[in-house]
């Protein structure tokens, strides 16, 4: 019985898509038809795009039109081996792969480069729904033809092309979310839903086809976080590890987006298509923070901590208290917000022709824009203002490794006990009762492409040359004020009409709080907004420009063996860049705007070779040059700088010289050299493959914060004094040497029916990865690269047979340096702690009778209910600093297709 899948496409025709996996049937003789469907059909997509691909690869199709499987893109491509994610409010939003960080690879929407709703180059994944999604393809290895490129991985997500569907098609889907964890904060939800229609139709003779989905999406996500601000002492017997201050949240965040997606089709010849896509997203992300901040172990604003009290553990680098008490505390009660909205704008159009006579050739020109508006609003409030002031809190505590609870003797629930002010006294003689802070940034990328291909009958099968322009921008621009008690009153009662529901803290042992919304405090007058003038806000402003001009040149190789076929194809991509940054420099009490930038070249060689034998066994062989280009907020030129009179830190030994920090707008890119070898044995009819990657990248250029040398020539001068020189330097983002790089994963795609037909239908699907990096910083040291897990893996265990689906998955990750939101918006990297997490599905598809084409399906998500937990550099176990528990999430759907 041999299976009639789609063959994969090489990255040149990205824009064509495999055909519905649900149709795709296996025919034993003439009339004998078994039709493959849903999950297991979905796996052999996979399988088939795996083997007849000339690059190494994993891919992800939908089971059917408008179904993943998974309910996220970010969670479906997070089961691919090698491949793992970060969660974000417990979503899978950013993808790493061979153990490193969405900073390391590279995301395209049909082909096409994309713009993003972060601050930088990685695309977070919940900003598509994944209902418009037909196949996910991760590309691990490069060919000179694929542009835009990442370092470990370029992945590339794909819609329905309706002249390949072949059928007109109407699906309809819906589903409902529930999260155990309940409706944690005053006007936040537990339940949620989706709903999602898709429409394919072809006309005139199937010559003409369009392609129709619409997604709508709003759930809520539920968050108990505990953070801590770090940890005082050094581990002795009078000073032992302690808890220095804690500031931990109940976090409500009410996910509403809408996408829709298009593509038009026509074939206006026997050899040319024309083909046009468009996709619209709006994001709305509104979260609810509440919680309370409290100043304990550093014993600042006036707490008060006797180790001679404390219970502690003896641990391999010190004492650790792990209960205790604290007196003289004065917490901040926050009621928080922070609310992201963004309009995403995709899409092209694509001319391809296909001669008869063994040319071809495209064009093709893409757009994508997205325009975002970040606001964090803190409001803060207590018993009194400053410190000394309003009554303190006694406040017993125990630490452990999921974090601190604790016993606090204050009602922080007593709205005649708190106030609207400034508790412990930040402002200094403002009275800084919140912060507001608005990140907007613009985002725009045009890329235009055009390709010429010959075929030929020989060791060569092609050659293709391409040309490419991408013209990408990025600005931010902080609008950021003060939030004050009105009238220049130190505090101010919460006026009885705005309080809420109390949030209860008591998975802290905190109990309740007061809960309010800061905007309608706001927007009453109560408490009003005075811009921030500090020149902190212009220096985080950036407007990063970057043109990219690239040619390839590729020749495909197809030569029959004795035993087999070998394939691939050898070429070479050159890549122009000229990147400009302007910002604002400081250089004592002067502002100037400078535009800085660089242009430079970068070559990258690229050979894919497959030998194919008759016995299913598949020997592959890539190597490569890569890059990936640096973080675009790292390219700012925004910097301050100063009059330094320190000889022995002058670079050029003389004094006084200039030094300074800010951004880098000189980087060059991430560049290394690649070897992979990979071993694919296919069975069960191409069903099944167990698959051995090896690879190594010898790191040549990385990039890490340090100091490098920076002629601040044509910057003005600071005031009051001349240097001897304008060579001086700047602390920055630098290009450093490298190091090394390399690993190995293990995956199999194994129906159990190859065993026995008495079980039809049962299977497992998954992977392990093992990577290793010795990459050094600008001083030598081996650094952390962020995102980087040693080990990671993952496996499903399916059945699906008479309509009845059921399938469990575990996908696992080793510690890694993980992405927050830091003070204002700005990221922030921490040591993320291993974790697993489980889902399971369960569903039946009826074919038949008057309920044809209807799917249900239940699914259950992070059912082990794993938090999401991040150490502190004290390498004790018990030094936490977030512990973010999002609780399990069940979902209740269906899907209908005439």
């Amino acid at each position: 019985m041999a299976l009639a899948l789609a063959a994969g496409l090489a990255p040149q025709a990205a824009f064509a898509q495999d055909t519905d996996p649900a149709e795709e049937e296996a025919t034993e003789d003439e009339g004998d038809v078994i039709i493959v469907s849903g999950f297991r059909a979905s796996l052999e997509s996979a399988v088939n795009e795996k083997r007849n691909s000339d690059l190494i690869l994993e891919s992800v199709t939908a089971e059917d039109i408008g179904k993943l499987p998974d309910d996220s893109i970010g969670e479906s491509i997070a089961r691919l081996p090698g491949v793992t994610s970060q969660r974000l409010n417990g979503r899978a939003n950013v993808i790493a792969i061979r153990g490193l960080g969405p900073d390391f690879s590279q995301t395209l929407l049909n082909g096409r480069e994309q713009t993003s709703t972060g601050d930088n180059r990685a695309v977070e994944f919940d900003q598509y729904p994944s209902e418009i999604v037909n196949q996910v393809v991760v590309y691990k290895t490069p060919s000179a033809n694929l542009v835009g490129q990442g370092l470990v991985g370029t992945i590339d997500v794909r819609t329905v092309r309706p002249l390949e569907a072949g059928k007109r098609i109407l699906a309809i889907g819906a589903k409902g979310s529930y999260a155990d964890i309940g409706a944690l904060n005053a006007g936040s939800k537990e339940f949620g839903y989706r709903a999602n229609a898709t429409y394919v139709d072809q006309f005139a003779d199937d010559t003409i086809g369009i392609a129709l989905a619409a997604a709508y999406t709003d759930e809520p996500y539920q968050l108990q976080e505990f953070n801590a601000w770090g940890y005082a002492g050094d581990g002795s017997a009078g000073a032992p590890f302690v808890i220095g201050g804690s500031k931990s949240f109940v976090t409500s965040t009410q996910l509403k987006r809408f996408g829709v997606n298009g593509t038009f089709q026509a074939e206006l010849s026997p050899t040319l298509m024309l083909t046009a896509d468009a996709f619209y997203s709006n994001f709305n992300d509104d979260s609810i923070k509440r919680g309370i901040e409290l100043p304990l172990g550093f014993q600042a604003f006036g707490t008060t901590f006797d180790p001679t009290t404390a219970t502690t553990t003896p641990t391999e680098f010190g004492e650790f208290a792990t209960s205790g008490t604290f007196e003289n505390v004065e917490g901040v009660i926050r009621n928080d917000i922070f609310q992201r909205k963004a309009d995403l704008y995709s899409g092209g159009i694509n001319l391809e022709y296909e001669g008869d006579d063994g040319w071809s050739a495209f064009f093709d020109f893409g757009y994508s824009r997205t325009d975002r508006n970040e606001l964090s609003l803190e409001s803060y409030s207590g018993t009194g203002y400053n410190v000394g002031v309003g009554a303190t809190d006694t406040i017993g505590f125990t630490s452990g490794t999921t974090g601190t609870s604790f016993n606090p003797t204050l009602d922080y629930s007593d709205p005649n006990q708190i106030v609207l002010t400034d508790p412990l006294g930040w402002g200094g003689s403002r009275v800084q009762a919140g912060y507001f802070n608005d990140r907007i940034i613009e985002d725009e990328l045009f890329q235009y492409r055009l390709g010429v291909k010959h075929e030929m009958d020989s060791f060569f099968s092609a050659v293709s040359f391409g040309l490419a322009y991408t013209d990408r921008s990025k600005a931010l621009t902080p609008d950021e004020f003060f939030v004050l008690p009105a009238n220049g009153a130190t505090e101010v009662a919460i006026p009885s009409q705005f309080l809420l529901r109390s949030t209860d803290l008591g998975y802290l042992g905190l109990g309740p709080i007061v809960s309010y919304d800061a905007r309608d405090i706001i927007d009453a007058g109560v408490l009003v907004l005075d811009r921030n003038l500090s020149n902190d806000i212009p220096a985080k402003a950036f407007s990063i420009s970057e043109k990219l001009m690239t040619a390839y040149l590729q020749a495909d190789i197809d030569k029959e063996l004795g035993a087999g076929v070998l394939t691939g194809n050898v070429g070479v991509q050159a890549i122009h860049t000229n990147q400009k940054s302007s910002g604002i420099a400081f250089a004592g009490g002067q502002q100037v705007n400078v535009t800085l930038g660089d242009d430079f070249w970068d070559v990258l060689p690229s050979l894919n070779l497959s030998l194919r034998l008759d016995s299913d066994w598949v020997f592959r062989v890539a190597a490569s040059r890569q890059i990936q280009r640096p973080q675009l907020d790292d390219l700012r030129s925004a910097i301050g700088y100063g009059i330094n009179n320190n000889v022995a830190e002058s670079p050029t030994g003389v004094a006084p010289f200039i030094s300074g920090g800010g951004g880098n707008p000189l980087l060059r890119p991430y560049r290394a050299n690649a070897i992979d070898f990979n071993i694919e044995k296919y069975f069960g009819n191409g069903a099944g493959v167990v698959a051995l990657q090896l690879f190594y990248k010898d790191v040549v250029s990385y990039i890490d914060g340090s100091r490098t040398i920076f002629d601040y020539a044509g910057l003005p001068t600071p005031a009051g004094q001349t240097p001897a020189t304008t060579i001086g330097f700047l602390d920055s983002e630098v290009n450093t040497g490298g190091g090394d790089f390399y690993g190995a994963e293990l995956s199999m795609t194994l129906p159990f029916d190859i065993f026995s037909e008495a079980l039809e239908g049962f299977g497992t699907t998954g992977g392990v990865g093992y990577t290793k990096t010795k990459v050094a910083d600008a001083n030598g040291n081996i650094d952390v690269i962020p995102g980087y897990s040693e080990w990671v893996a993952n496996g499903t265990l399916y059945y699906e047979r008479g309509g009845f689906n059921a399938r469990g998955s575990v996908r696992y990750r080793s510690e890694f340096l993980a992405d927050f939101t830091g003070f204002g918006g700005s990221p922030t990297r921490r040591l993320a702690r291993a974790e697993t997490i489980v889902d399971a599905q369960i569903g039946y598809d009826f074919d038949g009778g008057p309920l044809n084409g209807l799917s249900v399906y239940l699914q259950g998500q992070n059912l082990t209910n794993a938090p999401f937990v991040s150490q502190f550099n004290v390498p004790v176990r018990e030094a936490v600093i977030d512990n973010q528990e999002y609780g399990r999430r069940f979902l209740a759907g269906f899907t209908f297709k005439f």
